[in-house]
């Protein structure tokens, strides 16, 4: 089978000329090909690589996009992987593939980011003999390729370069590695090499029965960021045949369409993708509010107020830049007489500029009953609860508990106790319970059996004295604590308080239904303290919590936005305190 098409052959040759200036006369008539024949007057004589494309464009140091270039602080908040994640996890060799000719294949070598991070990639393209010298001065020669490939991703090589590394390994070795043809196509796509990717993806569809979800993410990427963008959509088709396409591939193409001001197509693939469970990014949404401004139609404003709810139900923060989006997008509606102002809640809960009084956020009666018995049954007992303790010692808690209610603050003493790293254990812990002590509040502080025994981080003297002040249970060193702590809050009743700077996440995720797990946040924002130190870094100081729910609300004719200034941890208790006012002007 040909490799190239007529046009693409006529490019392909053109290369073949472009290459006399490190190819040997004698060789200069032999077709490079990886792993195919290509047809000719004169039989291959050895393997090679090269695709379509004479010469490499300009290299940018950056890298291109289409799309706007973003902080690092506003890089994707969900747990899959971006484009570092994938680019790491294609240089470390962790990728499985299956040939058309052979058996399935695996990496042999898997490295560490510090080995490829020291190589510096030579600027020009090198000759067989200057890439053997180099090989066999590197002090792993069986790993050199791969090692040097991650350099030249890293430092955005020519692709004139990495073709001629490629052509030396198909020379020696009689063919071009999987996992090096990967990395190529991450060198072409963060160069966005257009005609380089589809030759490199017509090269893996015609050699290997299987195309891992990390060529796939690259090659749908690049192509997406590309005046072929459609060509991204062919794509995705396919890998629904053979897999669930992932989140990056359904947001590189609805980017695109959204780019190309195609908003029922982005839509129409925003909600294909949420019916696979893939949960979008703040960049996809981002890329629908920057896209949209000034546009017309009621159903595109109702999708894009659904985003804006979805923000709301998932408890996300948007960053500063996101906010901006918004502001612009709701102030170009044609018609639509909006006006966004940047500000911050007073303490009641009443907004300054529109004077309206935000959520309360606390539980009624039956919101909080609803939320102990699931939280009891779905995360205390239901979460291998005896894995890191035992049915004897969390009997006694439960004794010790219900002896000494209410409770009004909770605290975790072993997370407390490692706030400031300067301090010893004891004095942190020490500083928290006096602090929340001076008004009467019954602490109870849930510590762990090696405090107790006098050491350089736990002394005796400050222990006893802590004991005055506050109820101890001392748990077993390996028991979790963290089922401790929900435990006796929720049975101290609603008005317990607890201090922990765990995010709670893995919690949240036990429970049954988004009904719940919404209670949960809104519990947790209201019920969990939030410590921070002094300028000094010297005392320990204590937020008080907010009356007010900290998500998106909206009444119609306003929004209330809560942002941060920078793309933080999505799921943490520290609330935004800065807001985006949007209201309809008459």
């Amino acid at each position: 089978m040909a490799l190239f098409s007529q046009t693409s052959q006529q490019g392909f040759h053109a290369l073949l000329w472009k290459c006399r200036m490190f190819w040997p006369v004698s060789r200069r008539q032999q077709l490079f090909a990886v792993s195919f024949s290509i047809p000719s007057r004169e039989k291959v004589s050895y393997l090679s690589f090269v695709t379509s494309s004479s010469t490499a464009l300009p290299v940018n140091p950056k890298g291109t996009d289409v799309f706007r270039s973003k902080k690092k602080s506003e890089i994707d908040y969900e747990e899959e992987k971006g484009w570092d994640e994938e680019t790491k996890e294609i240089s470390e060799g962790k990728l499985h593939f299956s040939s058309s000719v052979g058996a399935p294949k695996k990496l042999s070598q898997v490295m560490s980011r510090q080995n490829f991070t020291k190589v510096q990639p030579p600027e020009k393209p090198l000759q067989a003999e200057e890439w053997n010298r180099l090989k066999e001065s590197f002090r792993s020669p069986k790993m050199f390729e791969m090692v040097m490939f991650n350099s030249m991703v890293r430092c955005n090589s020519p692709i004139d370069v990495a073709k001629s590394l490629l052509t030396y390994v198909a020379k020696s070795d009689g063919d071009v590695p999987y996992n090096l043809l990967v990395k190529y196509l991450a060198l072409c796509v963060q160069q966005g090499q257009t005609s380089e990717i589809r030759d490199v993806y017509d090269i893996m569809k015609r050699r290997y029965k299987v195309i891992e979800s990390a060529a796939y993410n690259l090659i749908i990427r690049g192509l997406s960021n590309s005046d072929q963008w459609r060509m991204a959509l062919t794509l995705l088709e396919e890998v629904k045949k053979v897999m669930v396409p992932s989140r990056t591939n359904y947001e590189s193409c609805i980017k695109a369409a959204t780019c190309h001001q195609e908003m029922n197509l982005a839509i129409e693939l925003y909600h294909e993708m949420l019916a696979k469970d893939l949960v979008p990014t703040l960049d996809v949404l981002q890329a629908f509010f920057d896209f949209s401004r000034g546009m017309k139609g009621a159903e595109l404003q109702k999708e894009l107020f659904g985003m804006l709810l979805h923000l709301r139900e998932n408890q996300i923060y948007p960053h500063k830049t996101f906010m901006w989006s918004v502001k612009l997008w709701f102030e170009s509606i044609p018609g639509g007489n909006w006006r966004g102002h940047l500000t911050n809640i007073k303490d009641s809960g009443q907004c300054p500029v529109c004077n309206h009084q935000l959520e309360n956020s606390d539980l009624t009666e039956e919101e909080y009953n609803n939320l102990r018995e699931k939280l009891v049954r779905d995360v205390i007992h239901g979460t291998d609860l005896f894995r890191k303790t035992s049915p004897q010692e969390f009997q006694a808690f439960q004794t010790f508990v219900e002896d000494r209610l209410p409770f009004d603050i909770v605290i975790d003493g072993l997370n407390v106790s490692h706030i400031n790293p300067r301090k010893m254990h004891c004095e942190n812990l020490f500083d928290a319970v006096n602090c929340l002590a001076k008004e009467n509040a019954r602490l109870l502080v849930l510590g762990r059996k090696h405090m107790l025994t006098n050491s350089s981080n736990w002394k005796r003297e400050i222990m006893k004295e802590m004991q005055n002040k506050a109820d101890f249970f001392f748990a077993e060193n390996i028991s979790e604590d963290d089922a401790f702590l929900l435990y006796a809050t929720l049975q101290s009743g609603k008005h317990c308080k607890f201090v922990t700077r765990d995010f709670l996440r893995d919690h949240k995720a036990c429970l049954s239904d988004s009904l719940t797990r919404h209670l949960f946040h809104k519990w947790q924002r209201r019920h969990q303290i939030v410590f921070a130190s002094s300028v000094e870094g010297k005392h320990i100081r204590f937020l008080p919590t907010l009356c007010y729910d900290c998500v998106v609300q909206t009444t119609g004719d306003t929004w209330h936005i809560p942002y941060k200034d920078t793309l933080e941890e999505k799921y943490s208790y520290r609330v935004p305190r800065k807001w985006l006012c949007i209201q309809r002007t008459q």
